[in-house]
């Protein structure tokens, strides 16, 4: 096993410690007044509208204590909300202070409509620019107009007003994504996003989006925790070369020299008045909707171009992957497919012992990984929920909440790893001792919403909003739910949460064979249990015969055993368990050269036919 030392660079388990929320409120109403604003939005996002943000850009976990991925608080003088989506719901209330702040299901209520319902006539709502799109002022314009009031930017964020103790700006080295691994040279990407911008038409194109930057220029970084980014900007015209603007002095000269080749390599502070000059020579610019500031609209504004708000083009690119970052994929989950079965092995022996708490698991499960000497690091936080905690969809187990493992209970894990060829993301669910009817019948009807997930086969163009309803409808005939998407783009040694593609009833993108996807069902009883199974899945083309249409299907990447004392085989289908045997039969046969003696007969044990003995 890997020393502690090494099991802490890749997480940590701090509580932020929501008792101080009411003194920072309080201080941030102060600035407010300062300011001469009456209200203010803090979302959770940074100047690129990131899903994991620098530690300076964590406004939102520092004034509240809530350490969710996506949230929003509106700040006004005499009260606040927290605005959370239904992965927060129960998370948000365990973690902020509530007598300071009230959590709110945005399921429920926007932010908009509570901003309407309770600001006063008159009154000023101060933003940062720099953190909301265009899209999103405009919304909080409607809603200040309809009370009456009036939305006003900030030049400084009053947040980093009041924040004595703010971290740096990050420092991370900027390195090369191998040629092999990337499987396209920078330069036939640009050729590719030029081509895009002609159809468009646009005469330029700023890249705000890092993980777009990152797989442009074939960069990786270290800026923020999980995602391997180095944060900036870029300029791309239809015409001439492009302007890279990152952290110049952390890239290193052979870098540096490739690099040249193809653009301008600059510092960070250099990009503004970039994007000023490439605006006034450009008639219109392509500002990409999902993560452009705006701040970024405002400044090619004035300078004489026209913002043209619309997807980054590079976004549909790099969703569908290459032959060498395919290859890399099915690299990584066999390599992590082996670390995890390790883990779940030793988990079956270690929860009868008793006393396994939620941080034990975590550390285990990342010196499996770390012990493959190949691990950059986790994909995301590990969610590591034992009884009710499992109940809370995206729970973080800090020092305050790690709870033992109780006998009788069931045991979510979802994890995933960065390793340098993939991104991985896997969800499984253990029983602790032996499972109630109930347990093993939810986790049963789960369990065929996954499958019929990874089993489909459908026409080419179908969206993933199409196929969402296959992994509820188990679930439905029951009058059971789940309050999350099904499943979420995922990409090549980038973000563990990539689209535009994705399983869920907002998924409009067409499935293109080359997507990667996860594909993750589940069930929550709150204060007592939670399910969720969770597989990668590549889209593919399907060869059926006699087929009128181009046919699409999944090929599953992960490889791990599904905990058979949760199955209720009379629940299933013949199909539902020829597919679960053929999926163990595969993993056992894939894993088994990959593990230690001991695991294989674990492995072997639960792998076994449903049906009968092999």
């Amino acid at each position: 096993m890997a020393d502690s030392a090494t099991r802490r660079r890749f997480q940590t388990f701090d509580d932020p410690g929501h008792r101080e929320g009411a003194a920072r409120i309080s201080a941030l109403r102060e600035a407010m007044r300062a300011a001469g604003l009456d209200g203010f939005v803090v979302p959770r996002a940074d100047e690129h509208q990131s899903e994991y943000v620098p530690p300076d850009a964590e406004r939102l976990a520092w004034l509240t204590g809530f350490t969710g991925s996506a949230g929003t608080a509106v700040v006004l003088a005499a009260e606040a909300a927290l605005f959370v989506d239904g992965r927060y719901t129960l998370q948000a209330p365990e973690q902020v202070d509530t007598a300071a702040i009230t959590p709110v299901a945005i399921a429920e209520t926007a932010p908009e409509a509570w901003i309407e319902a309770h600001f006063g006539a008159g009154s000023i709502l101060g933003y940062d620019p720099w953190l909301h799109t265009p899209d999103g002022v405009a919304r909080l314009e409607r809603a200040v107009a309809k009370a009456g009031a009036s939305l006003q930017p900030v030049a400084r964020n009053p947040v980093d007003a009041v924040w004595a103790d703010r971290p740096g700006r990050p420092a991370g080295a900027i390195v090369a994504h191998p040629p092999e691994l990337a499987g396209e040279s920078t330069a036939d990407k640009l050729a590719r996003i030029r081509a895009a911008l002609e159809k468009a038409p646009c005469d330029a194109l700023v890249i705000s989006d890092p993980h777009n930057l990152a797989w442009t220029f074939n960069l990786r970084g270290a800026d923020v925790a999980h995602t391997p980014l180095a944060l900036g900007y870029a300029v791309v015209p239809r015409e001439g070369r492009a302007g890279l603007y990152l952290g110049s002095e952390r890239v290193a000269a052979d870098l540096r020299a490739a690099l040249a080749e193809l653009a301008d390599l600059r510092p960070s502070d250099a990009f503004p008045e970039a994007l000023d000059a490439a605006s006034a020579r450009a008639k219109r610019v392509r500002l990409d909707s999902a993560t452009g500031a705006y701040a970024l609209k405002t400044r090619i504004e004035a300078a004489g171009g026209v913002a043209d708000l619309g997807p980054d083009p590079i976004t549909a690119l790099k969703a569908v992957k290459n032959e060498a970052e395919i290859a890399g994929a099915r690299a990584a989950h066999l390599r992590d497919g082996a670390a995890v079965t390790r883990f779940l092995a030793w988990l079956a022996g270690r929860a009868g012992q008793g006393g396994l708490t939620e941080i034990e698991a975590v550390e285990v499960l990342e010196d499996f990984r770390a012990e493959t000497g190949l691990l950059r690091d986790v994909s995301f936080p590990t969610i590591s929920g034992s009884g009710p905690n499992g109940a809370i969809v995206h729970y973080r187990v800090t020092r305050a909440t790690d709870r033992a493992v109780g006998e009788g209970e069931l045991f979510l894990i979802d994890s995933g790893a960065q390793y340098a060829d993939g991104t991985t993301d896997i969800t499984r669910t253990i029983a602790i001792g032996t499972p109630s009817p109930e347990m093993r019948e939810r986790y049963t009807r789960v369990l065929k919403g996954h499958v019929a997930i990874a089993a489909a086969t459908f026409p080419k163009g179908t969206t993933g909003a199409q196929i969402d309803a296959f992994a509820r409808a188990p679930l439905w005939e029951a009058g059971l739910d789940f309050d999350h998407g099904t499943g979420h783009g995922v990409g090549a040694f980038l973000s563990v949460h990539e689209g535009p593609q994705r399983i869920a009833k907002t998924g409009t993108t067409a499935l293109q064979p080359g997507m990667i996807l996860s594909n993750e069902p589940g069930y929550y009883r709150a204060g007592a249990y939670g399910i969720r199974i969770e597989n990668l899945i590549l889209v593919e083309e399907l060869a059926i015969p006699g087929a009128e249409r181009p046919m699409r299907g999944f090929e599953t990447l992960t490889l791990a055993p599904y905990d058979p004392a949760l199955i209720e085989p009379e629940l299933l289908s013949e199909r539902e368990i020829a597919w679960i045997d053929a999926y163990h039969a595969r993993v056992r046969a894939a894993l088994s050269p990959q593990v230690d003696a001991q695991t294989r007969a674990w492995l072997d044990d639960v792998t076994r036919p449903i049906g009968g003995t092999k």
